[in-house]
């Protein structure tokens, strides 16, 4: 924008979120802004925030122990030794694993995940969000414990998961949590992303330790990666002791002084910095308001005050939807594709895609804060989408041409197309949905129903995790790579759920988040939304809460 045309004062909403956009790109600010009594919160050199990366790094390491089982497990199921204690035995005393036991042994952890987040998410809230973190992270060992401690019963290695699964679900709630409220508010997406990079760094090495403990002939083949899960735990046990605790918590319990030094060590500002006292005070008012409103019960939460059950109902289905991409299906189905194209040893498949995986996540680092929440969850779908179609119809088409149970033909250049847009999904996934459906979650509640509204929303994570799971091996056993479409079916649901119900929250403080919410701003205009604290009285809010052009203009954008 030129300097004429900023004087010419235009009422557009576009000019507001001009100057919006304006603020929040400039990253080598260092000046605190006033705007209408508001001190908008320095901004920094990208160095001048390496220490709270490395905190939140310590916080999103939660991530690497619910990776680490992903990662693992997979390998633990075709071990010898593990075969012969967890699994069932033929006639010719050879040993396997049904499809069944197979499903319950590898999804009950999610299960379990699902338990966790219903029944363990008050905890933040009556402790304090590292606490919180640490005594999850010292029931998920006592699961650990269990499995390492069980010999031939399948049933006490069960036991163990669910236990264990309890944890890591009630870490999925309190990591993006904390990571929520101790980032700084023009960083909250990439920090926010840390929880994710750590699920796909914890399934990358424990795929390179199955590889390593392949040809161990005893129970060290499973063993050992488990007990370095109980290292992993005391590691991030230890790492909490460093990260600062969640200032709204804080606040909420009168700690206004540790409070400030929260924030301060955030934004790399000193305690008494006044844009510290403002983000104190704003936060503050947050918390009397809710207080006055009363604490949420479970029945609230699906009331429409607040518009507590749009956000419930928005966070649910978002995270419901990050499981029926069919990520799972692809890492299941991976090994299949990987023998097709001449490539047999499936640890090394296992180990090509966590690569991908790992490395693509690290765009995500890029792109969440750069372009919002909204497009890059819109663009990660339409690539999935391309990635399903041209991934199943080769599959039912040219890799199994006359059917894989009828007859074993198989195509090489099939399989070799196959093996790339699988790695095409898995970078449009783990750059795009995979960490932003996390940070939109920890962000999207107001603190009097964070607890709950994540537990819900995770919940319905975990459940999907589990059935999709559980189900994959019958299912791809009947219908092959038809089961593709059911996921691109569901991406491309996807796409237009977002556009409709998923506002824009970049560059937000979570106050102002919930000022959006409260506001009824139309999703697709939430960009141009501007905070109460920083708009002008040209701004028309009438705009942003109607909009009465066709639906094929909002949906392929061409008009506001």
């Amino acid at each position: 924008m030129s300097d004429a045309e900023h004087e010419q004062g235009s009422q557009s909403v576009l000019s507001n979120a001009s100057a919006k956009a304006e603020n929040d790109n400039d990253n080598f600010k260092d000046d605190s802004v006033e705007h209408n009594g508001y001190i908008e919160m320095p901004k920094k050199s990208a160095g001048a925030y390496a220490t709270i990366s490395i905190l939140c790094c310590m916080i999103g390491f939660g991530g690497f122990i619910a990776g680490w089982d992903t990662g693992t497990i997979g390998g633990f199921m075709g071990h010898p030794d593990f075969m012969r204690r967890f699994g069932q035995k033929r006639r010719d005393g050879t040993h396997y694993f049904s499809n069944s036991r197979t499903g319950l042994i590898v999804s009950i952890f999610n299960l379990g995940g699902c338990i966790g987040c219903l029944t363990l998410n008050n905890l933040a809230g009556r402790v304090g969000r590292k606490k919180a973190l640490v005594i999850v992270v010292i029931i998920y060992m006592v699961g650990i414990v269990i499995e390492m401690a069980s010999i031939n019963k399948w049933y006490q290695y069960f036991i163990g998961r669910i236990i264990s699964g309890m944890g890591v679900g009630a870490i999925s709630i309190f990591s993006p949590m904390l990571l929520s409220e101790v980032s700084p508010k023009h960083l909250r997406g990439t920090l926010g992303s840390v929880y994710q990079l750590m699920v796909t760094f914890g399934i990358f090495l424990g795929d390179c330790t199955n590889y390593g403990t392949r040809h161990k002939h005893n129970s060290s083949q499973w063993r050992a990666p488990l007990g370095l899960s109980f290292a992993w735990a005391l590691f991030m046990i230890a790492g909490m002791s460093f990260v600062p605790e969640s200032p709204r918590y804080l606040l909420e319990i009168g700690k206004v002084e540790e409070a400030k030094r929260s924030v301060g060590t955030s934004n790399k500002l000193s305690a008494d910095d006044p844009a510290v006292q403002c983000e104190v005070d704003l936060i503050l008012a947050n918390i009397e308001a809710e207080r006055l409103a009363g604490s949420a019960s479970w029945p609230e939460l699906f009331s429409t005050k607040g518009k507590y059950v749009q956000r419930l109902l928005m966070c649910c289905v978002l995270q419901s939807l990050q499981q029926l991409t069919g990520i799972n299906y692809f890492f299941y189905y991976g090994s299949t594709v990987f023998q097709a194209a001449s490539l047999k040893d499936p640890y090394e498949t296992a180990i090509v895609f966590g690569i991908v995986n790992f490395a693509s996540t690290f765009v995500a680092f890029y792109v969440v804060d750069k372009f919002g929440r909204r497009k890059c969850l819109m663009w990660g779908a339409a690539a999935m989408v391309c990635c399903f179609v041209v991934y199943a119809s080769v599959g039912v088409k040219r890799l199994y041409p006359e059917g894989r149970k009828h007859k074993e033909i198989t195509s090489k250049g099939a399989g070799d197309c196959m093996i790339v847009f699988s790695c095409f999904f898995i970078f449009s996934f783990a750059c795009t949905l995979a960490p932003i459906c996390w940070v939109v979650v920890s962000e999207t509640f107001p603190l009097e129903i964070k607890p709950k509204g994540m537990a819900l929303a995770n919940g319905s994570n975990w459940l999907w995790n589990f059935l999709i799971s559980f189900f994959t091996p019958f299912i791809t056993g009947a219908i092959d790579f038809y089961y593709g479409y059911v996921f691109m079916g569901c991406i491309l649901f996807a796409y237009f759920f977002v556009f409709f119900f998923v506002p824009e929250m970049k560059g937000l403080t979570l106050e102002e988040v919930n000022e959006l919410w409260e506001e009824g701003v139309l999703p697709w205009k939430s960009p141009d939304w501007v905070p109460s604290t920083r708009r002008d009285a040209n701004m028309d809010m009438n705009a942003l809460q109607h909009d009465d052009q066709p639906m094929y203009k909002k949906v392929f954008g061409f008009s506001k």
